[in-house]
C-alpha cells in the first residue's frame, strides 16, 4: 500500500508563497488551505535533518508564534513516543513554555 501526501505553492512573481494548500486523500484532507508548513526529513546517509519551510507573505506574525509552540509541544509528544525519555520531552514541553512567554502569546 502507498499513501501520497501533496503540498501544492502558489508563488508570486518573485518566487515568493502566496498560497499554500496540501491534500492527503487517505486522511480526507483535499486541496486545504494553509499559511505555513514545516516539513522534515531525515537523511540517514549524512545523518542530517533536510527540512523545506514555506509560509505564505500574508501569514500573521501572532499565528506564526502560536504554531511554532503548538510545533514545539508536538515535538516533545513525538520525541516522547518515539524514544521512551520523558525527562528529555518535559525539558522540550518546558522550552515550549519559555518560548511562549519571551514570544509574548502567553
Amino acid at each position: 500500500m502507498k499513501s501520497e501526501i501533496k503540498i501544492e505553492i502558489e508563488l508570486d512573481e518573485n518566487n515568493v508563497p502566496e498560497n499554500l494548500s496540501w491534500t492527503a486523500k487517505d486522511g480526507g484532507v483535499e486541496n486545504e488551505p494553509t499559511k505555513a508548513v514545516l516539513l522534515s526529513f531525515w537523511d540517514d546517509d549524512k545523518k542530517e535533518a533536510l527540512r523545506i519551510d514555506l509560509w505564505t507573505k500574508d501569514m500573521p506574525m501572532d499565528h506564526m508564534k502560536i504554531f511554532f509552540h503548538q510545533i514545539f509541544n508536538a515535538m516533545a509528544d513525538t520525541y516522547s513516543k518515539a524514544t521512551s525519555e520523558d525527562d528529555v520531552a518535559k525539558m522540550i514541553r518546558l522550552f515550549a513554555e519559555d518560548y511562549a512567554h519571551a514570544s509574548k502569546i502567553k
